[in-house]
């Protein structure tokens, strides 16, 4: 059987955490052989880290990592080598903030073989209509950019084929922010099979979001820069 590892970065999540280990752990059990749930702690400032190693002496399939705050983009970027450094033939990540939901889980994981990226389409998502906004801007940029119409670039719910990840992690370096964006990106750059499939996406289920509209905008602005960047890393490729 193929080898699940379940990428989620945690950064402030002492509310939500361990409910949302407990519901991966369990697909973590469920689903492929030996497969493990890897959780990062990415510096943070509560009991977050606390609750996580209390949890990992009891769930024999989570694997608990921490390090210093650098960020979604770097947390995500750390958890995905590692999944590979131990083995994973699948990769899945999601967020700790509750929004997604594990029962949703099983009808990508029978479709792995056939795609090498299956990933949530946000539909009617629950989160506000400044995400919305936001999620629509980067799907212009995208297009602007790359030339490329991307649903949802950055879903934190993808399962991936885990031999698509090294190429794709050649593109950015190990501080980049928008992994995901760009991993979405690459599977359409690289034509990588890609299928999406509809998931329910609710608001935050508890504590407060590290990322307001001021940083969104830094993040923004700094995005369009790196996209050029990067856009030459494709070309370089495909020449």
């Amino acid at each position: 059987m193929d080898k699940l590892v379940i990428v989620i970065p945690a950064y402030n999540e002492e509310a939500n955490i361990e409910k949302v280990v407990r519901e991966w752990h369990d697909v973590a059990l469920k689903y492929g052989n030996d497969s493990r749930l890897v959780v990062i702690n990415d510096g943070s400032r509560d009991n977050t880290l606390g609750i996580l190693w209390k949890l990992e002496a009891e769930l024999k399939r989570l694997i608990v990592l921490t390090k210093p705050n650098g960020g979604h983009g770097s947390t995500l970027i750390y958890g995905y080598k590692y999944a590979l450094s131990i083995g994973a033939d699948y990769v899945f990540q999601t967020d700790s903030d509750g929004q997604t939901l594990a029962s949703e889980f099983g009808p990508f994981w029978a479709i792995r073989e056939h795609y090498k990226m299956v990933i949530g389409h946000r539909a009617g998502r629950q989160d506000g209509i400044s995400r919305v906004f936001v999620t629509q801007t980067l799907k212009a940029f995208l297009l602007l950019m790359f030339g490329e119409r991307i649903k949802d670039a950055n879903t934190p719910y993808r399962l991936m084929q885990a031999r698509i990840l090294p190429k794709c992690l050649e593109l950015f370096d190990d501080d980049y922010n928008l992994p995901n964006v760009i991993i979405s990106v690459a599977c359409k750059k690289f034509n990588y099979s890609v299928k999406y499939r509809r998931i329910t996406f609710r608001p935050r289920q508890g504590g407060v979001n590290s990322i307001n509209l001021k940083k969104i905008t830094i993040i923004g602005i700094k995005a369009l820069k790196d996209f050029a960047s990067i856009n030459k890393k494709f070309k370089s490729m495909e020449a």
